[in-house]
């Protein structure tokens, strides 16, 4: 090394330990003598909060069916000739078909020129010229007010107002989102304040959608579990609420209690009476309350019947109806609409401080707005074909037919899991996933924990690569210590879920043999 050489790496030297004591990112030289930076943005430099979000939805389990297919497709070798994906609830991806009117109308706001196609029903034309006239310009691509357009959120308003009853709805209280999820996480970001024991506590159900945890990870927000009944098909026990918010006290600030109503994963309907004990609950503990509805047209058991959560709050009487805080949840991605891609929704707020209304405004018109067609599908989710308008007979036709072939793999999804020893599936009532305990031989369990996997990790994987059905663990969404489930969707077709519950029945039936 010469003396040049030599004096920079002593300069270099220098300079990093300077560097190190500022608690700066150490810098590197090769031997030919060019200088690397260290990363500003490292693993352990970033967000601290970020790294504890976990979505089971689209995890590991996911990410190796995404390599099997590519893998299929290159023309290697499985003992499957697909991967079948049960594992998320987007259903035009497992098949299921669009409301041929909503495409209609969308096709004709993407592009007007159509409006003069005689093959498009005049009702189409005519609610597409509505959306039309209501976006600036005229068109779809411009930006709408932050709280969505005007004309939709009445719509959506009078669509609360018969479902409810007749129960009011201001659409000014009526924002328009990108699908629910979007508002559930501006809402739990309105809650979350607080340090130490005044930290905000979330009351979420156990098992839970992810959605849930990992926002509040990455809020830093405390998260409550309170467990459903397994045993009383995942019913909900003011009991338990009550366990809940008491231990919780202990160490953080419970505001909010989150509520899935039809339950995903577990697909429970609640009852009028659970909701009214609930809302009472909410009143007595002073917690905001959360209705994640967005499965309101998917109920299929006989007896259930969905109820809003606004509704029955505000039959109760002025003592909870002018005093319980609530926000409600719907989108365009579920029921028998399955327009994931569209990401449309709205939530509804009830008693809402003035004060903080303002907040929510500013905060929403910091995205801007919600994507437009996806509020224009929202629009004809809430308004579709009346009685006597062209396209009323198909809507009423093709709706039907969806849920109803909904309706019949919740039934063929439970009867078939309850035929596998090892296996225990409480009823479908409704949304669109069941999620059945599985029993797992302590075998398994040891290797699994010797890989450092959960149990139902290493169950669902080992399934995956033999099989080619790709479910979730039941531990994505939380469960009562000891217990192993699995979540999948009933969407594929039903002759690919006839082939699915096979190969999930006879893979369990090897799985246990393997590891008795």
């Amino acid at each position: 090394m010469n003396h040049g050489t030599a004096l920079l790496w002593k300069r270099r030297a220098l300079s990093s330990l300077s560097a190190t004591r500022r608690g700066l990112p150490k810098e590197k030289m090769s031997e030919n003598g060019i200088m690397s930076r260290a990363k500003v943005l490292t693993i352990d430099t970033m967000n601290p909060t970020v790294k504890k979000v976990e979505y089971a939805v689209r995890g590991p389990i996911v990410q190796r069916a995404v390599e099997l297919e590519r893998e299929l497709s290159e023309g290697m070798k499985k003992p499957f000739a697909e991967v079948i994906k049960a594992n998320i609830g987007d259903a035009h991806a497992m098949g299921q078909q669009p409301i041929t009117f909503f495409r209609q109308v969308l096709a004709l706001c993407s592009y007007p020129e159509l409006l003069s196609d005689s093959t498009f029903p005049e009702d189409a034309k005519s609610r597409a010229c509505r959306i039309l006239q209501s976006c600036g310009g005229n068109s779809m691509g411009s930006y709408s007010a932050s709280q969505g357009i005007d004309s939709v959120r009445q719509d959506v308003a009078r669509y609360i107002e018969r479902r409810d009853g007749g129960v009011a709805c201001d659409p000014d209280n009526i924002y328009l989102t990108t699908g629910a999820s979007d508002g559930i996480v501006t809402m739990l970001k309105l809650l979350v304040c607080g340090e130490g024991t005044t930290r905000t506590g979330v009351m979420i159900p156990i098992p839970q959608y992810p959605l849930y945890s990992a926002a509040l990870a990455e809020l830093g927000a405390v998260q409550i579990n309170y467990f459903l009944n397994e045993e009383k098909c995942w019913s909900l026990d003011i009991t338990e609420l009550q366990r809940a918010v008491n231990e919780a006290r202990q160490y953080c600030n419970p505001r909010a209690l989150c509520i899935i109503n039809p339950g995903n994963p577990t697909g429970q309907v609640q009852s009028r009476q659970c909701i009214e004990d609930v809302i009472r609950f909410a009143a007595k503990e002073r917690l905001f309350l959360m209705a994640d509805e967005v499965y309101q047209d998917n109920v299929y058991a006989e007896g259930c019947q969905f109820h809003s959560f606004k509704k029955v709050l505000f039959e109760m009487g002025p003592e909870y109806a002018e005093t319980v805080e609530l926000a409600s949840f719907h989108s365009t991605s579920k029921c028998y609409m399955g327009e994931c891609g569209f990401r449309g929704g709205y939530m509804e707020i009830i008693n809402m401080d003035d004060e903080v209304k303002d907040q929510l405004t500013k905060l929403l018109s910091v995205r801007l707005c919600p994507p437009v067609p996806g509020q224009a599908l929202m629009d004809l989710v809430v308004n579709p074909p009346q009685p006597g308008e062209p396209s009323y007979g198909s809507f009423i036709k093709e709706r039907t037919a969806t849920l109803s072939a909904l309706a019949e793999k919740a039934k063929l999804t439970e009867q078939v899991l309850n035929t596998v020893q090892g296996i225990s599936c409480n009823p479908v009532q409704g949304a669109m996933y069941s999620f059945p305990r599985i029993t797992i031989p302590e075998k398994a369990v040891k290797e699994a924990t010797e890989k450092g996997q959960q149990p139902d990790m290493f169950y669902c994987m080992k399934m995956l690569e033999e099989t080619g059905i790709c479910l979730v663990p039941g531990s994505g969404f939380g469960q009562k210590d000891g217990t192993y489930h699995f979540r999948m969707t009933i969407l594929p077709p039903t002759d690919k879920l006839k082939i699915l519950l096979n190969k999930v029945k006879e893979f369990h039936q090897r799985f246990t043999q393997q590891y008795s």
